[in-house]
């Protein structure tokens, strides 16, 4: 039954494909190439007329495959070494609006993960959705002592959905690996692996309200992101109740305008913010569209954002996070040499990488960005030109930095809405080169030390008798070193198979030089066997014998 629903899943992709004439894509794979004549004989493609741009119509394939393939979309925009640019740019279009589910079946699903009735629960549940999205839907209510709240329901049965249409992407990221020579640079298989990580983790309402929590934790007091509360006792996997918060959209400049709001300083505070989560908290919000996020009216001079919906959040390693740090610091002082170097420590680019080449190729995509505000910059070219310059140096996709560049990307955005004159470079540098001092400083020093102390105050006391011990077993000549490790179980691996190829050359060689010798026999006449002289057959049967004995057992 699940092979006849994939193949009807397959058969339906390969139609909506077909309607919106992207099989032209499937004949320009390489393989595929020398039968590309047979697209113009395909009976679909007989007296087509003009057709859309190429990118429009990937966009509506995608809308019409449904919300997997666009959230796949949403994320794919951001992979512009993946994507030509004109496809890229349509595909950041794409709006996650499906049309909702009934607001009857909702309450059932809320009833079913509380326990309870919706009317012993709230004292008022709304439901008309305010909201729906292609992994839930939102509802107002109001809890039993009169506190507003929003109730997001996971929609019914679309983890299946999203395993199935998942499960196909996995297959086509394979075949990518097996015939696309740029997949070994490219990881498609990583990519599809880290958009499912993604998708599955937004299906879990109770990991988006500890995200949320750890998010208001992080800016708790603070003038910059007000979080919205989580209502724990009401909250399940499939049930998320939050505090229900206002606010003006921050797509809408005309009533950001009217409210009094210093739309410079709110797009300065969106680029603190944006740092602060990355660098300070190692924890951010990875989905910042403008319909996730709001401005509070309590203070237009200094304006506060307010978030929503936190489904998709990112993290670096502490690895990943300082060479960042770093690499953004080198950009801004436009110390390319430090930022080659970097790239290089940090194994993005191969170890045999000229700094020399690599540094220049660097300087001639980021100079001219330089001392020139938002309006005049675009991140989305910044990001292909680095793109470009990576493949010429064989620098491999960093999946883990894919949610990093979505944010970018949205952070570009919303800054070109608010305040296209922003200077980018220099808000954030203050902030980065003060993180930097705390973590290379006397202060990072005394920190480290804080959070080794509970092992160096365990560990020390015994320090003295442990090196005693050890001294007195070197001098008895009772010391012995212990290496049980897989190197040390493939160097043996390989000596033997050495071993064993040099007795199979050896029986060869010595089979060889036989079968010359008996070629060699002048006047000699022997017994036939199936063509070949007896003692040929003898001798290598001999041999045969010998070599089954030499070859390996089986043992890897």
């Amino acid at each position: 039954m699940k092979a006849l629903r994939d193949a009807v899943r397959v058969i339906n992709i390969c139609r909506v494909l077909i309607r919106h004439g992207l099989d032209e894509f499937v004949f320009a794979i390489p393989q595929i190439r020398p039968v590309a004549f047979m697209y113009v004989l395909l009976p679909w493609n007989w007296g087509r007329g003009d057709r859309a741009p190429r990118a429009r119509r990937v966009r509506q394939a995608l809308e019409e495959l449904g919300p997997i393939f666009v959230k796949f979309g949403q994320t794919l925009s951001t992979r512009r070494d993946l994507l030509p640019n004109d496809i890229a740019d349509e595909l950041a279009g794409l709006q996650d609006q499906v049309p909702p589910f009934p607001g009857s079946q909702a309450r059932i699903i809320v009833e079913s993960a509380l326990g309870e009735s919706v009317s012993a629960l709230f004292s008022e549940f709304q439901e008309q959705p305010l909201a729906s999205a292609s992994i839930a839907q939102v509802h107002a209510a109001t809890l039993l002592n009169g506190r507003k709240v929003v109730v997001k329901v996971v929609r019914p049965g679309i983890e299946t959905l999203i395993r199935r249409d998942v499960e196909l992407m996995h297959t086509v990221a394979r075949l990518a690996e097996r015939y696309w020579k740029e997949s070994r640079r490219l990881r498609p298989r990583e990519v599809v692996r880290e958009y499912e990580t993604i998708i599955l983790d937004e299906l879990d309402m109770m990991r988006e309200a500890a995200s949320a929590s750890q998010l208001g934790r992080n800016f708790k007091n603070s003038a910059l992101l007000y979080v919205p509360e989580i209502i724990w006792r009401h909250t399940r996997t499939n049930v998320l109740v939050m505090e229900r918060v206002s606010g003006i959209p921050i797509s809408d400049i005309d009533q950001l305008q009217q409210a009094g709001v210093d739309v410079r300083a709110l797009a300065e505070r969106g680029v603190e913010i944006f740092f602060t989560q990355v660098v300070r908290d190692n924890f951010f919000h990875a989905d910042m569209h403008p319909g996730n996020i709001f401005v509070s009216r309590d203070n237009p001079a200094e304006p506060r954002y307010v978030a929503v919906d936190f489904g998709i959040m990112g993290s670096l390693t502490p690895k990943d996070r300082r060479y960042l740090a770093e690499n953004f610091i080198a950009f801004f002082n436009r110390d390319y040499h430090r930022v080659a170097e970097l790239h290089v420590q940090s194994r993005w680019v191969p170890a045999h990488t000229r700094i020399n080449d690599f540094e220049a190729a660097i300087r001639s995509v980021c100079e001219p960005i330089f001392e020139r505000p938002l309006k005049d910059i675009s991140f989305g070219h910044l990001l292909l030109r680095l793109f470009q310059t990576a493949r010429r140096f064989d620098m491999e996709v960093q999946p883990q930095l894919v949610l990093l560049q979505k944010t970018l990307l949205n952070i570009e955005g919303l800054g070109r809405q608010l305040y296209p004159d922003l200077d980018l470079w220099l808000t954030a540098k203050p902030f980065l080169e003060d993180w930097m001092k705390e973590q290379l400083g006397v202060k990072a020093l005394v920190r480290e030390f804080k959070q080794q102390a509970p092992y160096l105050g365990e560990t020390l006391p015994r320090l003295p008798a442990l090196m005693h011990e050890v001294l007195a077993q070197a001098r008895e000549g009772r010391l012995e070193v212990s290496m049980r490790s897989e190197d040390l179980e493939k160097i043996r691996r390989e000596i033997k198979q050495s071993s064993q190829r040099a007795v199979s050359t050896t029986i060869g060689c010595a089979l060889v030089i036989t079968a010359g010798v008996i070629y060699g026999l002048d006047g000699f006449q022997p017994r036939m066997l199936a063509g070949a002289p007896l003692l040929s057959w003898l001798t290598g049967g001999a041999g045969l014998a010998l070599l089954m004995l030499a070859w390996p057992d089986g043992e890897e």
